[in-house]
């Protein structure tokens, strides 16, 4: 299954960066329990972390999947996760969301609310 998460600071439940903005493309392969990504960050200082939460939108929540920061703008990769994980992220993908963090908002700067 494949997302792909608009990002920005409006989102961030404690007010993210109002400049930003971002893109998360996701394909989730449940069967191989795996999440692939690429990360896009434009107009934010360095991003330092990234990673999907498990909470509804304007909501917070615990974080399930870290990826690599996208510091240069960019990042991508795969992770291995759990396969009840993937299968939960893929049926209920409005329960999670994609946050980008750096030093300048360390709540957030770039938020976005998966869905299908």
């Amino acid at each position: 299954m494949k997302f792909s998460v608009a990002l920005d600071g409006d989102q961030v439940t404690f007010g993210g960066d109002p400049d930003g903005s971002g893109m998360a493309s996701i394909r989730i392969n449940p069967g191989k329990g795996e999440i692939c990504y690429t990360l896009t960050a434009q107009m934010i200082q360095t991003a330092t972390l990234a990673h999907i939460h498990e909470g509804p939108a304007g909501g917070n929540g615990p974080v399930v999947v870290d990826f690599i920061p996208p510091s240069s703008g960019m990042s991508s990769g795969c992770v291995s996760v759990g396969r009840e994980l993937a299968r939960e992220i893929v049926q209920t993908p409005s329960d999670y969301y994609v946050v980008v963090h750096n030093a300048e908002y360390p709540a957030g700067a770039l938020r976005g609310q998966m869905d299908r």
